[in-house]
């Protein structure tokens, strides 16, 4: 046995976190949608399928997901059918793919440029490829991105996801962090994963092949892909699973440091004997070997013989069904790139023409050591990926309809998704039902699946008194629309039937077996199976299934389940006569088109239920727009429905105006309206979104204070006060103050802190206080004149002077580059308390900061101006009043933003702030005790950058606050998770551990971009993907968009390499400023 061979012993590493793998792929991928020109997305995703009538729904599917957010609107998507609906193998498939992704660019040549405009059609709508055409289409797809997912076939081990498609079925990981939107499907996980590890190709066009039952829960964005070479994703696996599977025998490596490695393909085995892995040299040094994941990635050169070798793809596929041969994906295509599997390729149907074509390329293997394979090949395989590992990710209820739990019986471990329960109904412990409408008296038991079931009352009560229908355990039920009858059958069988397997052998039904089915229930294999060829009689091609009126559909299904002890001879005899299919003919005879129809008619449904109930007897928690989304699928009836929504809302918003928010009420309103589709109503309602934020805000921060302070001081006029008071000449006594403060660098819990956030939820911020290059960079100068009237000045040498301080007032405009400290003159109460009357005041203000620093300088700013005056006027100069009177001071200003930036430069040093909501709105500053050790690492490894780019918050505020009040769920769950990393950050920091805050930096940082994509741009993007070797966290500071980034340093050394790399490469704008905590 060899034992050098890829020594590394992975059993001591741990498989990927699938919660941290899933949530990170979902962020790429959300991200990647909405701003794909920052962060590439797939060109086209292509789905192979068995049919014409699956590649249909396939396409729906694929339309739907670009509707939900799960593909970039610029994305090429195309259901491939198998050529008349006949199998020709995953191989031929994959080739009849690009082909058919071929004809698609052809046919949008007008928009493509003459490069593929030239092209003809011959009159059988196939692509007329020769010379310089030929050479025109290769290259263009050639340096396109694709995924493909290979998704045919008729699932006979999952049959009730047949009607759907295997890669179709429901998987509710994390569907909690999104409970209004649509249940995730095993496909929205595939394209997660996938989307990570486009940027693997970076601009080189190619490739990514996988398979649509599998998850491969990895961090695809450590996928490395050799030069102009096709690459098979592998992991380690144990001899007794690698049987079943197709093995890859790779080249020796040395130990990788990384949790991969990279080497060229040897040789590839398919369900391979010990004796042929020991020959093959196939065994690990730890006694595994590599599992083929059904993962191929195609790049350069090898992508562009791939393309050109599927242009002839029609030719090979008519040979292959003439010769009634199938051309197989990871036995024949794959091998023309091993050199050690050519000879006996050559052998085989059209290997000779695989090997000319792509045999000049290399296969090499990318073993993910920590990678988890979850193989949806079986019904058992999903629950047990629904109750196994990944069950803390299930959502076990989401957008369903179910009733109180006095009323029915289900269990906390059962998941009803997209479903309606009536009362009376039973559901056992770890069943799925998905996608159903259930009338009341049903039992279900535990393990089973119901999919697509739709048993109405009238259904129900068409049945004799005495009937309850009852699906044992380990059962799965089924219902499909039959194409061309209208008619409808309800299938079942066992959880752990295998449709394949035959009737001589070891095949059951319903947990049974077929002799003893066939004694107990009466029947002849001569009722069930009419080919002459018995030896290959399964449920797969009985003809079991009969075709009935609903109502004695249930009771058939119940007596050949074995439920039924009576009246057996009276349903042998309703079950002989009826017209029955078979597993078989039902894959050829399913309605697509009324199943998409009747799937999206119950979706909107159930989001009508759910947004009703929201409106009548809730508090408008819900994300309304989401859900009209789904009712809007209705094209009829629709938007009638969001209008009567619409027009409960004044009651509504009459009955709970003392607890809910009119921000909220009226953003309800806006999102209905444009459901509606008014437009011009919904932007005129916006108005008074914001303008009830600023009241609801205000009212929260003003608290306590007198109302004066934000007034001017009336209609009399500054001389008028004078000719009145004839004391205001008494002797002049000068004041100067000057103060200057720090700038503040937040590490986590931004967003928490901004309104309406803060004032409806609680917030928490780990900010600190720096100076910058040896100096603090904000302050301001307030010197008292004898002369009335006060002059501003900034350090960009602009100048006002106002001579009747009786015109201070609010509100300011917004291009009033001084309305900052005419706010602070009104909030300090020296306006309306007429101290302008006897005295004049000097005031200077700067900032040595870049404009658009993204460090809290205008608010910062504010505290030094009010704490100035305050100083001046032997007002409350207290670090808890300052704060509080810069909140109101931003409301008057109208810039909106929260409560960190004032507290993060008033307050010294690194400080946890919690905010509670409430009125008043309360701040708890939490100081902490760094240690010498502390400061030191962090002045040695933290380094505080200027990117170059101008930030825009407000642009990034308006979009972040409108998502809040929507109720949109992601957003909610990111900013609650960005106020716990701010509270584990503080125990970090308290225990002296820079690297945790380094990872919970980079989560915050993906958080934001959560929040807004558009928070970071290309230029940031290359400064951190330039320091991301050196580094173990990043982010931007405040709301992001550009300004100051912080780059924590994996060490001191690391640190330094990277200040001079920034130093001597120029990478653009970038500055790094020196910096000190200020304690």
């Amino acid at each position: 046995m060899e034992t050098t061979r890829g020594t590394r012993s992975s059993r001591t590493k741990q498989k990927a976190d699938l919660v941290s793998v899933l949530r990170k792929s979902w962020y790429h991928l959300r991200l990647s949608v909405r701003d794909p020109s920052r962060v590439p997305t797939w060109d086209a995703i292509v789905l192979t399928a068995a049919s014409p009538e699956q590649a249909e729904l396939y396409n729906w599917q694929l339309n739907r997901a670009k509707r939900m957010g799960r593909i970039a609107e610029t994305t090429i998507t195309l259901a491939v059918p198998d050529p008349d609906g006949q199998r020709i193998g995953s191989g031929a498939a994959t080739l009849n793919a690009i082909y058919a992704l071929l004809r698609h660019y052809q046919n949008l040549g007008a928009d493509l440029g003459t490069e593929v405009s030239n092209i003809n059609n011959n009159d059988t709508g196939s692509v007329e490829l020769h010379g310089d055409s030929l050479q025109r289409i290769v290259n263009l797809i050639a340096k396109r991105h694709v995924l493909l997912l290979h998704a045919g076939g008729d699932s006979k081990r999952v049959p009730w996801a047949n009607p759907m498609g295997k890669v179709f079925l429901p998987l509710p990981y994390l569907a909690a962090d999104d409970p209004d939107g649509p249940v995730p499907l095993l496909f929205d996980h595939i394209l997660a994963i996938a989307s990570r590890a486009r940027q693997s190709f970076g601009n080189e066009g190619g490739m990514l092949t996988m398979t649509g039952d599998v998850l491969p829960c990895f961090d695809a964005s450590m996928l490395t892909l050799p030069e102009d070479s096709s690459c098979i994703v592998t992991v380690p696996i144990t001899l007794d699973v690698a049987s079943n599977h197709g093995v890859v025998v790779a080249a020796q490596t040395e130990i990788p440091a990384q949790s991969y490695a990279v080497s060229l393909v040897e040789n590839l085995l398919q369900k391979p004997t010990m004796e042929e892995l020991e020959k093959s040299k196939a065994i690990l040094g730890d006694g595994r070997t590599l599992l083929d994941t059904g993962i191929i990635a195609v790049k350069g050169k090898a992508w562009l013989e791939l393309v050109t070798l599927a242009c002839s793809c029609p030719e090979m596929i008519k040979e292959l069904l003439k010769i009634k041969k199938e051309m197989s994906l990871y036995e024949d295509l794959v091998a023309a790139w091993v050199p050690a599997k050519h000879e006996w390729l050559r052998k085989r149907p059209l290997g000779k023409e695989l090997v000319g074509n792509l045999g000049k390329q290399k296969m090499f293997s990318y073993c993910a050591y920590d990678l988890l394979f979850l193989h949806f090949g079986t019904s058992s395989e999903v629950l047990d990926h629904l109750s196994g590992v990944g069950s803390e990710l299930v959502g076990r209820r989401h957008l369903c309809s179910i009733p109180a739990t006095t009323a029915c019986d289900i269990t906390a471990s059962a998941i009803i998704l997209s479903s309606k329960i009536a009362s009376g109904i039973s559901v056992g412990e770890d069943s799925l039902v998905y996608d159903s409408s259930i009338a009341g008296g049903i039992q279900i038991g535990s393990l089973c699946i119901v999919v697509g079931v739709n048993i109405s009352l009238d259904d129900y009560t068409k049945v004799e008194d005495s009937f309850k229908f009852m699906l044992p355990d380990r059962h799965c039920l089924w219902e499909v629309p039959l194409v061309g009858s209208g008619e409808r059958v309800l299938v079942f069988c066992g959880l752990h039937d295998n449709p394949k397997s035959l009737l001589s052998r070891d095949g059951t039904f319903c947990g049974k077996p077929w002799k003893k089915v066939l004694h107990d229930l009466g029947i002849l294999e001569s009722d069930l199976w009419t080919a002459t060829r018995t030896t290959d009689n399964c449920l797969w091609n009985s003809k079991i299934y009969p075709i009935l009126p609903y109502a004695e559909m249930l009771k058939v299904a119940m007596w050949l389940m074995g439920l039924v002890n009576n009246k057996s001879e009276q349903m042998l005899s309703l079950w002989k006569s009826s017209r029955r299919i078979s597993l078989e003919e039902l894959h050829r005879s399913i309605d697509f088109s009324k199943m998409c129809i009747g799937s999206s008619n119950h979706q909107a449904d159930l989001a009508a239920g759910i947004a009703k109930a929201c409106i009548s007897y809730g508090m408008l928690g819900r994300n309304l727009s989401q859900l009209c989304d789904e009712i809007l699928q209705k094209e009829e009836l629709g938007i009638g429905i969001c209008k009567d929504f619409l027009a409960m809302c004044p009651k509504v918003q009459g009955q709970n105006s003392n607890v809910l928010p009119n921000s909220r009420a009226y953003q309800v309103q806006v999102d209905l309206l444009r459901a509606c589709n008014d437009e011009m109503a919904a932007c005129k309602l916006e108005h008074k979104v914001w303008a009830a934020v600023a009241d609801e805000t205000a009212s929260a921060v003003r608290y306590g204070f007198k109302e004066h302070l934000s007034e001017s001081s009336g209609a009399i006029s500054c001389q008028e006060y004078q000719n009145n008071n004839h004391d205001t000449h008494k002797s002049f006594h000068p004041r100067r103050v000057q103060v200057e403060l720090p700038v503040r660098v937040d590490f986590v819990g931004g967003w928490s802190d901004t309104p309406p956030w803060s004032i409806e939820r609680a917030g928490c911020v780990l900010n600190m206080a720096i100076s910058l290059e040896g100096s603090l960079p904000i302050g301001t100068t307030i010197e008292t004149t004898e002369t009335t009237g006060v002059l501003i000045a900034d350090d960009a040498e602009n100048q006002l002077y106002i001579e009747d301080f009786t015109s201070i007032s609010a509100p300011f405009d917004k291009d009033d580059s001084f309305r900052l400290v005419k706010s602070a003159l009104l909030v300090t109460g020296i306006v309306h308390d007429k101290i302008l009357a006897r005295m004049g005041l000097r005031i200077k203000t700067w900032a040595n900061v870049p404009r658009g620093s993204g460090l809290g300088t205008s608010s910062i700013l504010a505290a030094a101006v009010v704490k100035g005056l305050l100083q001046i006027i032997d007002g409350d100069e207290s670090t808890e009043n300052v704060a509080r009177l810069v909140l109101v001071l931003e409301q008057l200003m109208g810039t909106g933003g929260g409560w960190q930036d004032q507290i993060g430069g008033l307050y010294p040093g690194i400080k946890c702030t919690s905010s509670f909501p409430g009125i008043p709105l309360r701040l708890q500053v939490i100081p902490l005790l760094a240690s010498p050790q502390l400061i030191s690492e962090l002045q040695q490894r933290l380094l505080v950058v200027f990117t170059g780019q101008v930030r825009l918050a407000n642009k990034v505020l308006q979009k972040v606050v409108t998502r809040y009040l929507r109720r949109d769920n992601l957003l909610v769950s990111s900013i609650k998770r960005l106020v716990e990393l701010a509270k584990i950050g503080r125990e970090a920091l308290m225990n002296c551990d820079v690297d945790e805050l380094g990872e919970i930096m980079l989560e915050a940082w993906r958080l934001h971009q959560e929040l807004d994509p558009f928070c970071s741009n290309e230029s940031v993007d290359g400064l951190f993907s330039f320091a991301s070797p050196y580094c173990c966290g990043y982010k931007l500071v405040g709301a992001g968009g550009g300004g100051f980034a912080l780059l924590l340093a994996k060490h001191a050394e690391s640190a330094k390499q990277l200040r001079h790399r920034l130093q001597t490469e120029k990478q653009s704008n970038v500055k790094i400023y020196d910096w000190k905590i200020f304690v």
